[in-house]
């Protein structure tokens, strides 16, 4: 056979080549930075929304709104959140709820209790306090994706009419700074103090004392032209609360505060407190 007539065949295809591209959730591409601007874009929105509201602008609500939705709304911004919160990008933060917790949770008769956790803006069925034996979760969000978490707004949530009904711990890990209206965040944590009960489980150390998980992004608090540490504490002490354990990482601080059960709320107005060009505005207001 000349070369001429040769004939050439070409190896047939691997399957693997035949295959549409697997198709990934679009978030996951998503870097750290791209995460940060997400959400930090998503918290303007919202407190130009609140202001627009509250002037009455209905065509800038429509218009805030619309930009939101072009930015792939409270979803995406959920996504950006569970990013932020996996192994990868600064971790679980009710893990370390857990270790705080660790030594509270440790019954006097070696029975088992179980100490019952309000989880606002939850995110997962399969953080560190969902998997804890000692833990019973109730797990609320304004827009729930998971069939285990409550799609609920925790200032709508019908108050407790018994003590059967209030909490042992109320976790608020990177919710308040959610909450765009100073007002709404100063009301947030006096409601706090409805849902806890004012005694800890029967059989535990009366260490294990109603407590509230707070997390904030560390800006809110060492960043801010209205809030200082010691601002925060004054607020949450007038509320019957006392700073039990506090951690501070680049990101974020962390802090666990005890309630006495001893509330009685005082105004706190927005003042300047810690002035500069380059600080943001976040405020707690207390009527």
């Amino acid at each position: 056979m000349t070369n001429s007539k040769r004939h050439w065949f070409k190896r047939p295809a691997l399957l693997s080549r035949t295959r549409p591209p697997t198709v990934k959730p679009a978030h996951a591409s998503l870097s750290s930075k791209a995460t940060r601007n997400l959400i930090r874009s998503h918290h303007r929105l919202l407190k130009a929304r609140t202001q627009a509201s509250q002037t009455g602008d209905a065509a800038l609500v429509a218009k805030i709104d619309a930009q939101i939705q072009r930015n792939g709304g409270l979803e995406s911004y959920q996504i950006a959140s569970r990013l932020g919160q996996s192994s990868t990008r600064g971790g679980d933060s009710s893990k370390l709820l857990v270790d705080w917790l660790a030594s509270r949770l440790q019954p006097l008769d070696g029975k088992s209790y179980k100490y019952r956790l309000l989880e606002v803006g939850a995110l997962s069925t399969k953080n560190a306090c969902s998997m804890n034996q000692s833990l019973e979760v109730t797990r609320i969000d304004l827009n729930s994706q998971e069939a285990g978490i409550l799609k609920q707004d925790f200032m709508e949530r019908p108050l407790p009419g018994s003590e059967g009904e209030q909490f042992h711990i109320i976790s608020l890990s990177l919710v308040l700074n959610y909450v765009p209206d100073a007002v709404v965040r100063g009301e947030m944590l006096k409601r706090c103090s409805s849902f806890l009960t004012k005694s800890p489980p029967p059989g535990l150390s009366q260490r294990a004392c109603p407590c509230l998980f707070l997390v904030l992004p560390a800006a809110c608090v060492y960043n801010s032209r209205y809030l200082t540490e010691s601002r925060l504490q004054d607020i949450l002490s007038s509320m019957g609360f006392v700073l039990a354990r506090s951690k501070k990482s680049h990101k974020l601080i962390y802090q666990l505060w005890d309630y006495t059960g001893d509330s009685n709320p005082r105004p706190f107005a927005k003042e300047l407190l810690n002035p500069g060009k380059v600080r943001n505005n976040f405020a707690i207001i207390v009527q």
